[in-house]
């Protein structure tokens, strides 16, 4: 791939082709990791058998990269994934996950956890993009120690044929999260969960949801926020309809367990706006074109 050698970590089908280590950051196949430091296995769900590991221990001026891809048809991955920002450490981190092939029919399995220790902070771009026929599970576990930062954007660029998405978030004291997450479905089974836990005082957190549903997609979405202690959450679920043949069922949940906390929500389908489409038809667009330019307006956050 362009620039490789740029990357952390890149997995191709289910071989490691490349591997870079800085000072300020260890980067090991997850199965290396299981052995070589046992407090690893805290986090790991199981004993890995793919996946990676990376440790940023210091500030870093470039952003951690990986890339995990699929290239052979039917291959079936199934990765357990470790990040983790030392205490007081910033860091940048950009995953990819695609096809780099047509009609492929792959498995895409991934259990992660990602670890921000007392006053971590880090901006994570995740992108995805499959073909029509990938089967795709990435599950996510983000923890936050004590005033540790999360800034995360998941994507879903272009859609497989079926995908399961589980991503959860645990803010201990003083820590903060702003979650966004984007998907333009097209012939798609979509099921999203995703759920913000403020487990300490002064936690605050948002989730923003932008999800449009083209013909033949079926998008389902379970939003909800438990507050633990005296905090702030808000949750913001949006889905566009572009189809009659399509589907979107979002139900967002609030749950208090602290008088004192302040958790909020709101949530809207709505349908691409003919007055719109018209007016930019009038300046010269087709009707894809004026379409594709609406639909990417709504998804951008």
């Amino acid at each position: 791939m362009r620039n490789a050698k740029k990357v952390n970590y890149l997995q191709i089908d289910n071989t490691i082709e490349h591997i870079v280590s800085r000072p300020e950051v260890e980067v090991l196949p997850a199965a290396a990791a299981w052995q070589k430091y046992k407090w690893t296995r805290e986090y790991f769900v199981r004993k890995p058998k793919e996946g990676y590991f990376i440790w940023l221990k210091d500030n870093s001026a470039s952003p951690l990269l990986s890339c995990v891809s699929l290239n052979k048809k039917k291959v079936e991955q199934s990765l357990d994934n470790l990040i983790v920002i030392e205490k007081g450490v910033r860091g940048e981190m950009r995953g990819t996950c695609n096809v780099l092939k047509k009609d492929l029919a792959g498995i895409h399995q991934a259990r992660g956890v990602v670890l921000l220790k007392e006053k971590a902070a880090l901006d994570y771009k995740h992108f995805h993009s499959w073909g029509e026929e990938e089967i795709i599970h990435p599950s996510y576990n983000f923890i936050l120690e004590k005033e540790a930062r999360l800034n995360y954007l998941y994507k879903n660029v272009s859609s497989p044929k079926q995908i399961e998405i589980a991503t959860s978030f645990r803010l201990s004291k003083g820590a903060s999260a702003d979650v966004k997450i984007v998907a333009d479905c097209q012939k798609t089974t979509m099921h999203l969960r995703d759920t913000l836990v403020l487990a300490g005082d002064n936690a605050k957190g948002q989730i923003s949801l932008r999800l449009a549903a083209r013909e033949g997609s079926n998008v389902t979405a379970d939003s909800e926020i438990i507050a633990e202690k005296e905090a702030k959450g808000h949750l913001d679920c949006q889905g566009l309809l572009i189809s009659d043949k399509a589907e979107i069922s979002l139900t967002p949940a609030l749950v208090c367990k602290n008088k004192k906390s302040q958790i909020t929500h709101e949530a809207s389908i709505g349908k691409v706006s003919e007055e719109e489409l018209h007016y930019l038809k009038t300046r010269g667009l087709t009707e894809s074109e004026a379409l594709k330019l609406i639909v990417n307006g709504f998804l951008e956050l």
